[in-house]
């Protein structure tokens, strides 16, 4: 799965508190991330069926301004059972700016939001 995102001001270093500049956060960066994975998984879920993060490591390598468009890539290399792991990549043009390696759960929405006490 491919997913396209502009830099917005909202999700700078310096808006997020991740940092104190003008440049593409991390955190902004990590949920462009499993955004990309949670989409490349619906293919493989059942009715009912959502994904939550697990878990995602994650290398920023290079800062991003607002206004670049960042490309993010999610291939599925794993699904067994409930799990799913996903290699992701982030591109500002053709350049790399981030990679992760991403775990991901199925669950059942209605199961999963019950157990906190609220309605789907």
């Amino acid at each position: 799965m491919e997913q396209k995102f502009i830099v917005s001001a909202s999700q700078t270093a310096e808006v997020m508190g991740s940092g104190d500049m003008p440049v593409l956060a991390t955190p902004a960066l990590v949920a462009m991330m499993e955004n990309a994975a949670m989409l490349e998984a619906r293919a493989h879920l059942q009715e009912g069926e959502t994904t939550v993060g697990g878990s995602i490591d994650v290398q920023h390598l290079k800062p991003s301004p607002i206004g670049a468009e960042i490309r993010v890539t999610a291939t599925l290399s794993l699904h067994e059972g409930r799990k799913f792991v996903f290699d992701i990549e982030a591109y500002q043009d053709e350049v790399l700016v981030g990679k992760a390696a991403h775990v991901r759960f199925a669950v059942d929405r209605e199961r999963f939001m019950g157990k906190l006490g609220i309605g789907n």
